[in-house]
């Protein structure tokens, strides 16, 4: 690799736990935190993620799921690259996430499908029509 040429990004999976007691303020700040994920994934840079519970959901209120974190496939090429973009995302400036306990790993994809009846392109075969 030459001087000028950047580094290759690769996929790598993220897990970034929420500081504790970090519910409420989790809750208060989620919509900014996905009205900021449009860029990052028309750009690439993240390929999936979702949040991480401690617990199965009891149904689909938010305010009852006990959330433990979150998770990306995210495109970079550096761990400190990881955490700048992590850093830089709302969940990280008012105290949900706890970037500097995340974990990281270069990841090698073997599959990527929707989650049927996730998308109308592929309907969950197990749906009553």
């Amino acid at each position: 690799m030459s001087s000028t040429e950047a580094p290759k990004k690769i996929e790598w999976l993220v897990v970034v736990p929420d500081f504790p007691g970090a519910h409420e303020k989790r809750l208060e700040v989620r919509p900014q935190h996905f009205g900021g994920l449009r860029p990052a994934v028309d750009s690439g840079l993240y390929k999936m993620g979702g949040a991480v519970l401690n617990e199965p959901p009891q149904g689909s209120d938010p305010t009852k799921f006990s959330f433990a974190g979150s998770t990306i496939v995210i495109s970079a090429a550096s761990r400190e690259e990881i955490k700048e973009v992590l850093r830089n995302d709302v969940y990280a400036r008012e105290g949900v996430w706890d970037v500097e306990n995340a974990q990281m790993w270069p990841f090698l994809c073997a599959f990527r499908f929707p989650v049927p009846g996730q998308d109308e392109k592929f309907p969950d075969p197990n749906a009553k029509q």
